[in-house]
């Protein structure tokens, strides 16, 4: 099972990935535009404050100061190396970034190259739920819109946990959907089980962009705790980053989209023609952008 998805999920960022740089530059996730989602920011830039506002929150919510603990880190999902490089500059630290896609791979490693990032930098092609990597490996790992991927999202965080180093810190950022029991999360409030409409909006939003499913952020908090990440903390970014999907729209009906997704196929136009079902799932409470901070505790497996 899981080898056909890999298989679908390395097609589909193997052929569309090289549009999305042409387009909209390296960073292959999100932007922020403020607490409410209200500042007016260029796309690119947003990505860029996305970043940041993940960072200033982990120092904000865990008491850590991350340019003095971050040595080596792990950037799961990397795309084509845009959060790595950036890090890696930052934080003048050594970056190992992994995907499925050899594509990805191959281009992220020509990006370092040309940043003269090369020496601190790695990046390969593996499972993010079977890592290559040694236990205590790293200080930081970074899973930035990865997590709706996974097909098994326990596996994930137990993954992540293995491979930080004792102290070592968790920032997570993924797509969810919304809780199922009040939470006090989000500003729209909706509770209960997912109505039939709710899972078909999801299915076809899966069936395009190649997720297994999806879960609700107090889910991602629940396994987490159960692995044994300590100093937990999570946050409902749907307001902040739900602009981002107005900009992906509009920049796709310029010239050089519609002949890049000509050029791209089949799944990379399916793709862009169900940008509107992420805006629309934002609009109605369904889809949103959960964000988990924590700590790695004591170093032993649970």
């Amino acid at each position: 099972m899981n080898a056909g998805l890999y298989q679908q999920i390395q097609q589909f960022y193997d052929a569309s990935s090289g549009l999305w740089e042409q387009l909209w530059g390296p960073h292959m996730h999100h932007g922020y535009y403020g607490r409410e989602g209200g500042n007016q920011v260029e796309r690119r830039q947003a990505q860029v404050d996305l970043i940041e506002a993940l960072l200033n929150a982990a120092t904000d919510k865990l008491g850590v100061n991350l340019p003095d603990r971050i040595s080596s880190f792990l950037d799961v999902g990397c795309g084509i190396g845009g959060s790595t490089l950036y890090l890696a500059q930052k934080f003048n630290a050594s970056g190992t970034g992994i995907t499925l896609s050899p594509v990805q791979a191959a281009r992220a490693s020509a990006r370092a190259a040309a940043a003269h990032l090369s020496p601190q930098t790695t990046f390969l092609v593996a499972d993010a739920l079977n890592t290559p990597f040694a236990d205590n490996s790293f200080d930081l790992v970074w899973s930035l819109e990865s997590g709706e991927h996974m097909p098994d999202k326990h596996k994930l965080l137990q993954e992540c946990y293995r491979v930080l180093k004792p102290g070592g810190t968790l920032i997570l950022a993924t797509w969810c959907h919304r809780p199922t029991a009040p939470t006090g999360l989000g500003s729209i409030g909706l509770s209960g089980p997912l109505q039939p409409s709710e899972l078909r909006h999801l299915k076809q939003i899966y069936r395009v962009y190649h997720l297994p499913y999806v879960i609700s952020l107090p889910e991602y908090e629940a396994i987490a705790r159960a692995v044994g990440f300590l100093n937990l903390h999570t946050a409902d970014w749907s307001d902040a980053v739900a602009p981002f999907w107005d900009d992906v729209i509009r920049s796709a009906f310029s010239p050089a989209a519609i002949f890049g997704l000509l050029r791209a196929g089949l799944p990379t136009i399916k793709g862009a023609l169900a940008m509107g079902l992420m805006k629309n799932g934002y609009r109605r409470g369904l889809i949103r952008y959960g964000v988990l901070w924590a700590t790695k505790g004591d170093g032993v497996m649970r």
